[in-house]
């Protein structure tokens, strides 16, 4: 297959779906998923009209989903991008560290760095195969101190931090720790439920840069999608 393939996860809607569009259109093949069938199913509608689609509904923590996922790229028979995209806050509104329910806490490590760690590892033969790249969505909560985000600002940090050292021990994949910044996003109205999030740009507007750090040279390493000149 001469088409270059991506998998996307958390692609139904938010910055998954935007990067989705725009691959899409660029002539990427995709292999999606997201948890919710109700949301997934259109959206691969929408991205069917442009390329060719494989779409998979489940919970990226479930290893019987994340095996449906590795097939799918097997069977179209190459990898050229991963994208970690998938991630959970936990609770809203966020609640300080004191009080957060430990529960949630451990299910937020397991989506936001256990999950992606386990994908990446089953694919890393295809990807290595491919010299491909692997972009893995992070935040600022995962280097600046916010009251409230302890919980998915620390599961961003041990994310960074496992990027660069899989950046370091596979040299052959290119590894971005992409940080696209405040967007309007259903999430984003989640950390913040009740106000008006109107003035942060939307996923679309993050895209391009993104998309223009997977096409370019940027070596691996932490970068903030808005300096990127698409």
């Amino acid at each position: 297959m001469n088409q270059r393939v991506a998998l996307i996860t958390g692609a139904s809607q938010g910055l998954g779906l935007a990067l989705a569009k725009a691959l899409a259109a660029d002539g990427w093949a995709l292999v999606i998923d997201a948890r919710r069938a109700d949301r997934l199913e259109p959206a691969a509608s929408a991205l069917a009209e442009r390329t060719s689609v494989v779409s998979i509904p489940g919970d990226i923590t479930d290893p019987a989903h994340r095996a449906q996922l590795v097939e799918a790229v097997q069977e179209l028979g190459r990898l050229d991008l991963l994208v970690n995209n998938a991630s959970t806050l936990g609770e809203s509104p966020l609640p300080p560290l004191a009080d957060i329910d430990l529960s949630v806490f451990r299910r937020v490590y397991e989506v936001n760095v256990v999950a992606p760690l386990a994908l990446t590892q089953a694919l890393l033969p295809v990807l290595d195969a491919s010299s491909a790249t692997i972009v893995n969505v992070t935040s600022d909560a995962a280097v600046e101190a916010y009251e409230g985000w302890g919980g998915y600002g620390s599961s961003k940090a041990a994310f960074e931090q496992l990027s660069a050292v899989l950046a370091a021990e596979q040299p052959n994949v290119r590894v971005l720790v992409v940080d696209p910044g405040d967007m309007r996003t259903e999430m984003h109205q989640d950390a913040f439920p009740g106000e008006d999030i109107s003035d942060r740009p939307l996923p679309v507007e993050v895209v391009p840069g993104i998309v223009a750090l997977i096409n370019g040279d940027h070596p691996s390493g932490r970068v903030r999608a808005a300096e990127v000149v698409s």
